[in-house]
């Protein structure tokens, strides 16, 4: 095993994690509920612009320039629109289907980005890498299988999703070892606010919200955005290695809230279809975790 980063507390970054999973889970669940009576791109605006503010208030003032400044203005910008692409499909996805399945189906990109590490960061894939993603892939067909009774154009919604958070996360993992992290996290905000401003004309609503939907609204910028700050903060306290096998939590999440708010309960081969894709998940999760210790031992 490797020795311990000063700095690094696995236990509370494990909890953070935890708990930005929670967060996500939350932030869907609530844009499911809102896109019943509001237009979804209305609500991946409020989720950006709220998010924008936050970071005007509390980390501009401290960074100042050092917010903006970076030496690949291209690659923020291609990642802050592949995170866009993700919010879109995603609210889109679940306004149609249920969480626990739309998630599901979100969650073939940690098994997209295995696939593409190869070409695009140079990264070796091996036969149990390659195994782990077949797998994973036939438990998405379990859950999106003929049959299941799901929307096709809400699969579709979140296979774009997935298409979309796969390359944020490669993109992520290209940028994160150069940029600040509150820098990536601004350029997020940003673009995401520039380009769904530019849209919001078109979607907005002839009537006001109430002010209990209002707050629901604001509450996905909120969601998003400190959400995404405690998962930074949760990789400076763990390492990765640490904490990725705890990614598929969010599925229990989802699940859990789907019944809760939306009395949605998977069915068997649904369910077990989700089991597949949280294994395959973990096996990768795991392996990466062994290819890195063995790396440190050398």
């Amino acid at each position: 095993m490797s020795n311990p980063v000063p700095g690094q507390h696995p236990l509370r970054g494990i909890a953070l994690f935890m708990l930005a999973l929670m967060m996500f889970a939350l932030l869907d669940a609530t844009s499911k509920h809102l896109s019943l009576t509001f237009a979804v791109p209305l609500l991946v605006w409020a989720r950006y612009i709220v998010h924008f503010l936050l970071m005007l208030i509390f980390v501009a003032p401290s960074l100042r320039i050092e917010l903006v400044r970076t030496a690949y203005p291209g690659l923020q910008i291609l990642r802050a629109l592949a995170l866009l692409g993700t919010t879109a499909g995603g609210m889109a996805a679940f306004r149609l289907m249920p969480l626990a399945e739309g998630t599901s189906v979100m969650f073939l990109a940690p098994l997209l980005v295995t696939l593409l590490a190869g070409p695009f960061l140079g990264e070796r894939i091996g036969a149990g890498r390659w195994l782990a993603a077949i797998i994973g892939f036939c438990g998405v067909l379990l859950v999106v299988r003929p049959g299941a009774g799901l929307n096709v154009a809400g699969v579709l919604w979140a296979l774009g999703g997935a298409v979309s958070y796969a390359l944020y996360q490669l993109l992520t993992r290209r940028l994160s070892q150069a940029e600040h992290p509150l820098r990536l996290l601004f350029y997020t905000a940003l673009i995401g606010t520039l380009v769904m401003s530019a849209a919001l004309p078109w979607f907005w609503v002839d009537a006001a919200p109430a002010p209990s939907q209002w707050v629901l609204i604001a509450s996905l910028g909120l969601y998003g955005g400190i959400g995404h700050f405690i998962f930074i903060r949760a990789f400076r306290l763990a390492p990765a290695s640490t904490l990725t096998p705890f990614t598929y939590t969010q599925l229990v999440w989802a699940t859990l809230l789907g019944w809760l708010l939306f009395g949605n309960v998977p069915d068997a081969l649904t369910a077990a279809g989700m089991a597949v894709i949280a294994a395959s998940g973990l096996w990768l999760a795991l392996g990466e975790r062994r290819r890195q210790a063995a790396a440190t031992r050398r």
